[in-house]
């Protein structure tokens, strides 16, 4: 398949009115809402992820013979100066493409102590990447959550993630039949203090051994750079989309009602030329029937 390279730079007109996250709620998960859930292997630990059902689940799902795509999000670092919290509860990038029609799920890193969600970079690396390949199945499982439908995403840290992350070994790519990265990507820049991303060389090379993973799965990447084009297309020339979104045209002037700056998450929220692209990716690669994992 060739490389499809998508370069919108906007003139968008705004929706009258922007997409609500769902509210936070202690009583568990249900639909139209957000839920905290902590795990089997974390009682006792504040380490937990956040999942929003369907508008339309229901507990008789499998009797009603109801699967749903799902959405896993990594949210990007504490930053203040964006808006970015750090936290799960601040994740949005995953809504603007569940819109109350998938599972929403915001996946945690996990400490070093794995007692509580990590703000800033991964935490344990190998807790963070385990929590995935364990509670994606389990969420799947417990849910309704279609397994062959399971797109990966995430903003600014959450971006590089999906390859950091998501791709990090064979068995943890093969939990998605998509992914997404906003703002940033694995690989392009040289994270300076952190042993995983530096010296850029080989950090870089790290990163195109987990690329290679993506095996011809569909990938799109908003905010790409000449040089982040180049290396993806060397890597993995197959099945990847690039989106550039005018964050000006889209919102107007920052701070604003849903944003604090053009580095954001919470674009998807809002309809628009860049909104629709993005959701019909979404549609097309969770629409068609893929064999079993």
């Amino acid at each position: 398949m060739r490389l499809a390279l998508l370069f919108l730079t906007l003139a968008t007109s705004l929706s009258a009115t922007d997409l609500a996250l769902p509210g936070l709620t202690d009583q568990g998960p249900q639909p139209g809402k957000r839920a905290a859930v902590t795990t089997p292997e974390y009682v006792g630990t504040r380490v937990h992820y956040l999942i929003a059902l369907p508008n339309d689940w229901t507990p008789d799902w499998k009797a009603r013979g109801k699967r749903w795509p799902v959405i896993a999000e990594y949210t990007g670092n504490y930053f203040p100066a964006s808006g970015s919290t750090g936290e799960i509860e601040g994740a949005g990038l995953g809504y603007g493409l569940s819109r109350g029609k998938a599972i929403w799920v915001a996946l945690p890193y996990v400490a070093k102590d794995r007692q509580k969600n990590e703000r800033t970079w991964w935490g344990d690396i190998d807790a963070t990447v385990g929590y995935a390949k364990t509670n994606i199945p389990r969420i799947c499982a417990e849910f309704g959550g279609d397994p062959k439908k399971v797109i990966l995403c995430g903003f600014s840290r959450g971006a590089i993630g999906v390859s950091f992350l998501g791709l990090h070994d064979d068995e943890v790519a093969q939990l998605w039949c998509g992914l997404w990265a906003h703002d940033h990507f694995d690989g392009m820049l040289e994270w300076k203090g952190q042993p995983w991303g530096s010296p850029l060389v080989r950090y870089r090379e790290e990163a195109s051994v987990r690329l290679r993973r993506l095996a011809g799965r569909p990938l799109l990447v908003s905010q790409a750079g000449a040089e982040t084009k180049k290396f993806i297309a060397t890597v993995a020339p197959t099945n990847v989309e690039f989106l550039n979104v005018d964050m000006a045209a889209h919102f107007g002037t920052f701070p604003n009602e849903l944003a604090k700056h053009p580095h954001n998450d919470r674009w998807p929220l809002r309809d628009g030329v860049a909104t629709s692209v993005v959701r019909g990716w979404f549609d097309r690669v969770t629409a068609a029937d893929k064999p079993s994992k």
